[in-house]
């Protein structure tokens, strides 16, 4: 029997190990199911189509021609004809068009880059409120359980004539505001867990894990900053549609220049059946005929050529100037990020201190009110504090690794 127990424990055990997941774990999650993410790499998939759209000869026209009344020529009557003609654009003018239909794909799989460690971003900042959570409640499941053997030894003291009936209502009052705080943590759950398991794209009630500690580790100064300007996607995008913009120029100054046609007419020939019978028939009579023919398109309206030209060059500006200020902007949230980081590092160094100090000076007034029955509104107000910096030291631990998370994706770090 002892044996199927423990067959039965290491089964659940090894359940429970195998569905715990990490941080990373939720990233991939995300980065597979979230439909925002999934429509920007369509975005990315449809702009390739685009390539092979811009890339090809335009399609040959044929035409065909039936003559009513037949035109009568010397070797007979002209009765039908069949035309087939090809366009050709200047030359380079293909190879240009897909250059930038091309240039502008690579741009949109960097905006879908960007969206994604976007999502890592989001995620993260979702996840680090629940651990933030967690952390209130147990802390103030712990306080619950301090002010119940508080009540009960001031009840006691009180009893014996050694304590006040005041201390036991403060007590129960700060009693009733603990469980009344851990209620409200409780329904704040559900929100929290909707909007992070949203993100993965899965039911807003699924069970989500969370560590049971984080650890801030001390970062170098100027930590990751030398890649903030050179391996940002947004910024590849913006190089890669301005390239795209230089081929759409090519491509309007090549669209202003001549286009070269070529073809085949078939005229379709009936036999001359007007000649006298003493009248030899004409040489080919009734024979069809067959005519290349070459074109060539004579672009005399400049205006929509030159138009387009001096579109391309303005989008070529526009890209440039979203380039500078985007980098302005990124270096100034990088700024903002990195102090966050630093913020929350000397506070939980503080709140550490804080609560060791706290814990001791506790202890303390704990033991003099046992010993002599008075000053317990000390005691209770000591205790409140150490709640206090217990809470605000998680809240530093979440806000440190949600402004870590920042930082990541500013500085476009991959998982």
């Amino acid at each position: 029997m002892k044996i199927i127990v423990n067959i039965i424990i290491l089964v659940f055990l090894g359940t429970s190990v195998s569905e715990a997941q990490t941080l990373d774990d939720y990233l991939k999650i995300a980065a597979e199911n979230n439909p925002g993410l999934q429509a920007k790499y369509r975005e990315f998939e449809a702009a390739i189509q685009k390539v092979e759209q811009v890339n090809t000869l335009p399609d040959p026209n044929f035409s065909f021609g039936y003559f009513i009344s037949p035109v009568e020529t010397r070797v007979g009557p002209q009765r039908a004809r069949f035309s087939l003609t090809q366009m050709f654009p200047w030359f380079g003018t293909l190879k240009a068009q897909g250059d930038a239909a091309a240039l502008m794909a690579e741009a949109k799989y960097q905006s879908f880059l960007d969206a994604r460690n976007r999502l890592y971003y989001q995620v993260a900042a979702a996840y680090y409120p629940l651990y933030e959570l967690n952390q209130w409640k147990e802390i103030e499941r712990e306080n619950i359980e301090i002010l119940e053997s508080y009540k009960t030894i001031t009840n006691k003291k009180f009893e014996n004539g050694a304590g006040t009936m005041v201390d036991f209502l403060r007590v129960d009052i700060m009693l009733k505001d603990a469980t009344s705080n851990l209620s409200i943590l409780n329904d704040k759950e559900a929100p929290l867990l909707t909007r992070f398991n949203k993100l993965l794209n899965r039911e807003e009630d699924a069970l989500v894990i969370v560590e049971d500690s984080l650890f801030a580790q001390a970062l170098p100064d100027n930590f990751r900053k030398d890649s903030l300007l050179t391996n940002n996607p947004m910024l590849e995008e913006l190089d890669l549609k301005i390239a795209s913009s230089e081929a759409s120029e090519e491509v309007a100054y090549k669209q202003g220049l001549p286009k070269f046609g070529v073809g085949l007419d078939y005229v379709m020939v009936g036999e001359r059946t007007d000649l006298a019978s003493d009248m030899a028939a004409p040489q080919d009579n009734g024979k069809n005929a067959l005519m290349p023919m070459v074109s060539v398109s004579i672009p005399i309206f400049r205006s929509k050529y030159k138009a387009a030209v001096k579109e391309a060059q303005l989008m070529q500006e526009s890209y440039a100037l979203q380039k500078e200020d985007f980098a302005n902007t990124l270096t100034s949230n990088y700024e903002m990020a990195w102090f966050e980081i630093q913020q929350q590092q000397e506070l939980l160094e503080l709140y550490a201190q804080q609560i060791q100090e706290s814990n001791q000076a506790l202890n303390l007034l704990f033991t003099a009110y046992g010993n002599s029955g008075k000053e317990f509104e000390e005691v209770l107000r000591m205790q409140q504090q150490l709640l206090k910096y217990e809470k605000m030291k998680a809240t530093a631990e979440t806000q440190y690794q949600i402004a870590l998370a920042r930082l990541n994706y500013l500085t476009a770090k991959t998982y």
